[in-house]
């Protein structure tokens, strides 16, 4: 018996004041690939598709499964995912706290979870930050501390929403080897970004958006080489012209 595929979106629109934001958008991902990159010019629908797919925004049209199952009641997430963006928002108190007000859903004492906690800013180097007030750490110590509070949950698909987009190149790298840390853990990444470098270095597969519509999906090094669609080639002829001069 074949099994659920670990996300799959069925005809998808999305049409906001009769504005067309995802215009049939059809998308399914097994578990082979581990990190899948969605990438596409501004105002393409990138960020609104990461946000369906999470269950954030009810589409006008088709279906969200994830690992077979329907979305939640409208107001909630799918159980399972974690989702990070650009400027998380993160809670007053301590970088600790942020971690300890994470739900606990199997039933952890308090002890366990304080370790736990101490244990996972350890990993992604912010133990000795532990006691520091939360909303004055840095942006790359913010980025951080929102991808441990969402690994802290477990999730089988992390969604990052321009995780980097605003820090500096050694908070960038940073970052980045957090979510390949992640990635070994056994987690799926579906990622939106601008950066097409960072994409290179961490996506198995690119996924093309423009203008709503879902163009082409291909392996990483084999979309940069060989983009199939007119759109996908303008696209990186602008982002890569030294690459592409003689693509378009």
């Amino acid at each position: 018996m074949a099994t659920e595929p670990l996300l799959s979106l069925r005809a998808i629109e999305f049409r906001p004041n009769g504005r067309t934001v995802l215009d049939s958008i059809d998308f399914e991902w097994r578990d082979d690939v581990r990190t899948c990159a969605l990438i596409g010019p501004n105002g393409a629908g990138k960020s609104v598709m990461l946000r369906t797919i999470h269950g954030l925004l009810e589409p006008d049209a088709g279906e969200v499964r994830f690992e077979g199952r329907p979305p939640p009641d409208k107001g909630f997430s799918f159980e399972g995912q974690a989702l990070v963006f650009q400027h998380p928002s993160l809670f007053r108190g301590s970088t600790l706290d942020n971690l300890l007000l994470v739900p606990d859903s199997a039933g952890r004492g308090r002890r366990e979870r304080r370790e736990r906690a101490l244990a996972m800013l350890e990993r992604v180097g912010l133990r000795a930050l532990a006691g520091a007030p939360a909303l004055k750490l840095s942006g790359g110590e913010r980025q951080r501390l929102a991808l441990a509070r969402a690994w802290l949950t477990e999730p089988r698909l992390l969604l990052l929403d321009e995780p980097t987009a605003s820090l500096d190149p050694s908070a960038t790298d940073q970052v980045e080897q957090l979510i390949r840390d992640i990635r070994a853990s056994g987690c799926s990444v579906l990622l939106v970004s601008h950066n097409l470098g960072q994409t290179a270095r961490l996506a198995d597969e690119v996924v093309f958006i423009h203008r709503g519509r879902l163009l082409e999906r291909q392996p990483t090094a084999t979309f940069f080489d060989h983009p199939r669609t007119s759109e996908a080639r303008q696209f990186l002829q602008r982002a890569l012209p030294w690459q592409l001069s003689s693509a378009a």
